[in-house]
């Protein structure tokens, strides 16, 4: 058996050709995208982490299931993102809720990265300036959260996000701007 250390600089769609030959070569797959796609998880839905790590382990068993019908002109991460979303509405589905954005993660990150030579001053300035845009976003519909998710915090192109979520790019693109609208909207209104 090989070291999987050889197939770490491989490309994802190489290592799903390799992954079609030896199945052990679908966890460097599943290493690459873990953390990704839990936060992407918890973003989009109302799930605890445990309940996000098991819709993550059935994202990658239906990935798994499906290298077949990978098409290789694809990118493997869109159509990744894309079984995991669909796995996050069926679980919405199922629980009939509504799935809510977490940004909690997104404060807690700006909020360190703040450098230490700043003033408590300018930490609560910036505190109150990331509550305030993250309730903004929150308070959006869920088709404008969703891509602005995707768009602005998973730095996604609009060809990933359209393949994402399975719409026309054109749609995509009105959908973020309408999104970046209403924001600026609701933004400029509570100034």
């Amino acid at each position: 058996m090989q070291s999987n250390y050889i197939h770490e600089d491989k490309t994802d769609e190489d290592l799903v050709k390799l992954s079609l030959i030896d199945s052990n070569n679908f966890v460097l797959l599943m290493n690459r995208y873990e953390n990704k796609f839990l936060r992407y998880i918890r973003r989009i839905s109302n799930s605890n982490h445990e309940d996000a790590e098991d819709i993550l382990q059935d994202s990658f068993i239906k990935m798994y299931q499906n290298l077949n019908a990978f098409d290789p002109k694809l990118k493997f991460s869109s159509w990744a993102y894309r079984i995991t979303h669909n796995q996050v509405i069926s679980e919405y589905r199922k629980k009939k809720s509504r799935p809510l954005f977490y940004f909690s993660e997104i404060v807690d990150e700006m909020l360190t990265s703040l450098k230490e030579g700043n003033s408590l001053e300018d930490k609560i300035d910036a505190d109150l300036q990331n509550k305030k845009i993250l309730k903004i976003i929150n308070e959006l519909d869920k088709k404008y959260r969703e891509v602005m998710h995707l768009k602005f915090i998973e730095n996604k192109t609009y060809e990933e996000i359209s393949d994402i979520l399975q719409k026309p790019i054109g749609t995509v693109g009105t959908l973020i701007n309408r999104a970046k609208k209403k924001f600026k909207k609701e933004y400029e209104r509570d100034k």
